[in-house]
């Protein structure tokens, strides 16, 4: 596993608890100084940058994934509910593909939120790195 992908797991992990987003910075910020060297901080931030979504659909998956997901979940429930109810095969195929789709933007929205979060916390220590302390 690269260090790349053991930070975004790790802010995977943040995004778990219910807190700002100031606090999950905190708390990566003091997790990836203790594991990762100034260095690599610089290489992941790199590699981060150009991977992330440059195009509209991306940000928009990013900032709304279950915005955009709610319309394949309710394409998904409407096949359930007429496949069930009229006796049909035929609309069973509407959750065959609807519900892998709603399920895949939203991997996809809460990946990108992971990376937004990790790209905000090593711009961060790079700014406290970069000030003398002031206390």
């Amino acid at each position: 596993m690269s260090q790349l992908e053991r930070l975004i797991l790790m802010a995977e992990d943040e995004l778990t608890q219910y807190s700002t987003d100031a606090r999950k910075i905190e708390r990566l910020r003091r997790k990836i100084g203790i594991s990762v060297t100034p260095a690599q901080q610089k290489e992941v931030k790199a590699a981060l940058l150009e991977e992330m979504p440059k195009g509209f659909f991306g940000k928009l998956i990013e900032e709304q994934r279950q915005t955009v997901a709610l319309p394949f979940w309710g394409i998904g429930g409407l096949g359930l509910l007429f496949g069930i109810s009229l006796r049909q095969p035929v609309d069973f195929l509407a959750p065959a593909i609807g519900i892998p789709i709603a399920i895949n933007i939203q991997k996809w929205g809460w990946n990108l939120q992971a990376r937004r979060i990790l790209l905000k916390t090593l711009e961060e220590i790079e700014q406290r790195s970069k000030q003398p302390n002031q206390d």
